[in-house]
């Protein structure tokens, strides 16, 4: 058990992106679920890819342009999103500011298949 601030944890860049970085904030002894918090900066951006995984997402601050399958939101603080398994989706922090969301994910093996 803990309680600790979602700032104090290690952020890394995430591979393939612009300005993104992820920070896994749940204990790696959890074996049902992991909360990540991402943060992508002003102009940064995730290419269009799926996952073999949902995702269930909360946007904590900023706003962006978000594609899922074939519909754009413009994603902001107090959000919720939800992504189906295999469906595509892309993120662009497009609004003059960063982007913060935490990304719910369950801890079944995932595949990343980044698309053209």
């Amino acid at each position: 058990m803990y309680c600790n601030c979602s700032d104090n944890f290690t952020s890394t860049e995430i591979p393939k992106t612009k300005g993104a970085n992820i920070s896994v904030l749940t204990p790696k002894e959890d074996k049902d679920f992991i909360v990540r918090k991402i943060v992508l900066s002003d102009g940064g951006f995730m290419p269009n890819h799926k996952n073999k995984i949902q995702h269930q997402q909360f946007v904590l601050s900023g706003e962006a342009k978000v594609l899922i399958g074939d519909k754009e939101y413009h994603a902001k603080k107090g959000d919720f999103l939800y992504i189906p398994a295999g469906v595509e989706h892309f993120y662009e922090a497009c609004y003059g500011q960063d982007y913060e969301f935490l990304c719910m994910i369950t801890t079944k093996e995932d595949e990343i298949e980044f698309l053209d």
